[in-house]
């Protein structure tokens, strides 16, 4: 391996740098990219522009004009001769078609002979799942590689459209964001709430977790007692939470036929801001009689969990030694061995083989 590859190598794994490549990042809700709009996102520190044809189609371009920078997301849809669809620079009015190639370049004239198609601007794969849209990020290495897998899917979307949506950034890379989320043991000192649990409302837990597709699960098992909040679904909920990398945690909820699946997905903007988008479907009548006293309990956990990550910042400007126990940060420690397999495995070019085993974690919250 040269220098410069074992240099990448070494930030997409160690802990709180670099990201994981050749995979999936959650970038929108369908819904939100209408037909001819055009919409600029930064994924892993690169700028993107998510763009929908007035036909329908997706299509995501590297949101950096090759002439003088201006944002291509900044300008608007055209049409070429043929029909197809491209965007117009909003500078100098240079078009790029879906592809990433230019297709012209007004300021020139008939005499001069210049192949534009030789001019293109990065295009990333981008896929709609479930009324999510997923955009591929590849390493420079596979950049003009097409995804080697579908994007995720998930158990639990009923209901129609999503009953809650709730967005915010935290200001921390998304190793940290990661952990942050899928800690077990945080709940009773930073969610102190009437509904759900107090810091004197404490028990012995002992969880079941099995691997699942670049991931683990906490399989499917009865709440805990002291979490009050399952008490408004009524019945006996059974909950299973799974995580996937590089940043997709979901719990879903059965209460006999109903349903509730709450989605958390982390993107990273760049190295020091993670976006988090909360997504709740559900067939459940709770979602409709207590919409609004959820989103308020919705909307309180993960400002809770922004205002934690913000204090937390103070100590790892300092950049410390992270002390990791067992059983509570398993599943910390599970999430970086995935990154290391998934980066090692993408690299040799062979099937990925997830590091977890089945176990019984125990801990107290």
């Amino acid at each position: 391996m040269a220098e410069g590859d074992a240099k990448t190598s070494r930030s997409e794994t160690r802990f709180g740098q670099g990201y994981l490549t050749d995979i999936w990042y959650f970038a929108a809700l369908s819904s939100e990219l209408k037909p001819g709009k055009l919409a600029r996102h930064e994924i892993l520190g690169e700028p993107v522009l998510l763009g929908r044809a007035p036909s329908g189609k997706l299509f995501a371009l590297r949101d950096i004009c090759p002439h003088r920078a201006a944002p291509l997301s900044a300008g608007r849809f055209t049409a070429e001769p043929g029909g197809a669809p491209s965007v117009e620079c909003p500078y100098h009015g240079w078009r790029f078609g879906a592809d990433g190639a230019c297709t012209a370049i007004p300021s020139l004239v008939d005499d001069q002979a210049m192949d534009v198609s030789r001019i293109r601007v990065r295009r990333y794969p981008v896929a709609e799942s479930q009324g999510l849209v997923f955009v591929w990020m590849a390493s420079e290495a596979a950049r003009e590689a097409e995804p080697s897998e579908p994007p995720p899917t998930f158990p639990g979307v009923v209901g129609g459209a999503p009953k809650l949506v709730d967005r915010m950034a935290f200001d921390a890379h998304i190793d940290h964001a990661v952990v942050g989320l899928m800690d077990p043991a945080h709940g009773p000192y930073v969610h102190q709430q009437w509904w759900w649990r107090s810091a004197k409302s404490q028990h012995e837990k002992a969880k079941r977790f099995e691997p699942r597709e670049a991931g683990f699960a906490m399989v499917r098992h009865e709440p805990s007692k002291n979490s009050r909040a399952y008490a408004v679904l009524g019945g006996e909920p059974l909950t299973e939470i799974t995580f996937r990398i590089p940043g997709l945690r979901w719990e879903h909820v059965t209460v006999g036929k109903r349903q509730v699946l709450s989605l958390t997905c982390l993107t990273p903007v760049h190295e020091t801001k993670t976006r988090i988008t909360q997504i709740i479907w559900s067939d459940h009548p709770a979602f409709v009689l207590l919409k609004p006293l959820i989103a308020a309990g919705a909307r309180a956990f993960l400002r809770q969990d922004g205002d934690m990550v913000n204090l937390q910042n103070q100590g790892l400007k300092y950049d410390p030694a992270l002390l990791w126990v067992d059983d509570a940060d398993r599943q910390a420690k599970w999430y970086q061995q995935l990154k290391r397999e998934w980066t090692a495995s993408r690299k040799a070019g062979r099937p990925f083989v997830n590091p977890v085993e089945p176990v019984t974690l125990r801990w107290r919250s």
